[in-house]
């Protein structure tokens, strides 16, 4: 079953990686359709957006932390 779970593919926290995972999109499409959505809606809601999945989507554990688990 898949999970989403923020990336360690990475630019900053992981978010748009981990999107890139989860739909097996590449995350450079994600961040250029990111960038336009910046753009056509202004700063603040793109940055609303960022943070709450931020908060939201857990980061993905490491092999070592699975093991623990």
């Amino acid at each position: 079953m898949k999970k989403l779970y923020r990336s360690n593919n990475k630019v900053w926290k992981g978010i748009l990686g981990g999107f890139g995972e989860y739909f097996n999109i590449d995350p450079v499409i994600l961040r250029v359709v990111f960038v336009f959505f910046v753009l056509a809606t202004g700063f603040i809601p793109a940055l609303v957006t960022y943070l709450i999945s931020l908060v939201i989507i857990p980061k993905k554990p490491t092999i070592q932390e699975s093991k623990v688990l």
